[in-house]
């Protein structure tokens, strides 16, 4: 997983080389488009113009003289030049007047071919000086990185959230902090190295049983809920199985047994206590 989300985000951002390559490759496809333009003109001298970023997403073709174009042969041209570019689906023409920036024509393109808004077809302009502005729907070049970017987002709350849970320490119980001996009726429970001691004789306890113990421990003759014994004891291992809590319970009894002062007793619908009498 941490691999996978590793690649989401170089793909990423080797998408902005891509976009680079993208765009000059556009602007490349626009000067075509007004050379094309000028030899439909009549006029293969004169040269068009660097093509301008005037916008995000918007561009301009500008000529070195006037032209005359068909409005079928400006929206052919562009349409038939521009499906070389697998980003271009929907864009806006505007042919402007260069004196004062009216819009002598223009429509607009969509992928959806009902959404197209074509007019004015079969005339032809006069003579002038004009300019070409060409504006195209954001699509993959932008949404692609952005896609990734926000995409790699849930692996990467995802991977944390696996090496937050990998790294966690295991929950100390309190006594830890305090003390390692405790005084159970005439039985001496030593947390520390898990034995029971009475009378010059030493049980043994498992790990789990003295983390049992060790809860009633510190609240003897007190009630302790089922669901907080298997939440501090099993919840790190990220497994609570109830069958295990009474398997360790039932252990415990018969380990403290030596002592008849001390019973671990059933709560109904609650948990558990360990009683200890004088």
């Amino acid at each position: 997983m941490l691999l996978v989300c590793m690649a989401v985000i170089c793909v990423a951002f080797t998408t902005e080389d891509s976009d680079d390559f993208s765009i000059a490759r556009r602007e490349v496809l626009l000067r075509r488009i007004g050379h094309e333009l000028l030899l439909q003109s009549g006029d293969s001298t004169s040269r068009v113009l660097p093509v301008k970023k005037i916008a995000e997403n918007e561009y301009q073709i500008t000529f070195e003289n006037e032209l005359t174009f068909q409005t079928d042969s400006l929206i052919n041209t562009i349409q038939r030049l521009l499906t070389k570019d697998p980003f271009v689906n929907d864009y806006v023409v505007n042919v402007l007047n260069c004196d004062n920036s009216s819009v002598a024509y223009g429509y607009a393109i969509s992928k959806n071919k009902k959404d197209d808004i074509v007019a004015c077809k079969g005339r032809k302009q006069p003579k002038a000086c004009y300019r070409i502005n060409i504006k195209f729907k954001p699509t993959a070049i932008i949404t692609a990185k952005n896609g990734y970017l926000l995409g790699s987002l849930p692996f990467l709350a995802f991977v944390g959230f696996i090496f937050l849970r990998s790294v966690k320490p295991r929950r100390t119980l309190p006594d830890s902090q305090h003390t390692n001996m405790f005084t159970l009726g005439s039985v001496l429970f030593d947390a520390k190295n898990r034995k029971l001691i009475t009378n010059g004789k030493t049980i043994d306890l498992t790990g789990t049983e003295t983390r049992v113990l060790l809860i009633f421990a510190l609240s003897s003759n007190e009630t302790i809920e089922r669901s907080r014994l298997q939440k501090e004891i099993w919840e790190d291992e990220g497994v609570i199985v109830g069958r295990s809590l009474d398997m360790f319970i039932s252990k415990l009894r018969k380990k403290l047994e030596c002592d008849p002062n001390i019973k671990i007793v059933v709560i109904r619908s609650k948990g558990y206590r360990l009683s200890i009498t004088c």
